[in-house]
């Protein structure tokens, strides 16, 4: 038994090892804490972009605009926010490409499209009409 005794304090501290809790200083930030509500609809948004919209906007399949191609969203955010989310929600075709409702995932509420939506303009750092950021008309 003694000889067994050091293979299970171990066996023990490995297993400690193992809990699910985070060190100190590695404590994830909480969404009440240290979180603004604009990191919280980007987060949001980012996660919903990568599960359902990457596939089409990180490539521009079907005339999708890519990720961060200010000229691609010009045209639509020249329009204003608003307008684009409507397209996002409602679906559209145009010239270009078509956008299916919901991006094509009808289970997404209206507001995980705008997180989404919210999320890929974000990426531009660029302005719509109704958003304070660098002007849109720069990139015409």
């Amino acid at each position: 038994m003694k000889r067994l005794m050091p293979f299970f304090m171990v066996a023990i501290f490995f297993l400690g090892a193992c809990s699910a809790e985070q060190p100190p200083g590695k404590v994830e930030p909480t969404a009440s804490k240290q979180a603004t509500p604009e990191q919280l609809t980007l987060a949001a948004g980012q996660k919903i972009y990568e599960s359902n919209c990457a596939g089409c906007h990180d490539s521009g399949v079907g005339g999708a605009p890519k990720l961060g191609d200010k000229k691609a969203w010009n045209g639509l955010l020249s329009r204003g926010k608003d307008f684009l989310l409507q397209h996002a929600i409602q679906g559209f075709e145009g010239k270009k490409g078509a956008m299916p409702p919901k991006g094509g995932n009808e289970s997404l509420s209206d507001e995980e499209v705008k997180n989404a939506t919210t999320y890929m303009i974000s990426k531009l750092g660029v302005r719509s009409s109704d958003d304070n950021r660098e002007p849109m008309e720069k990139y015409q």
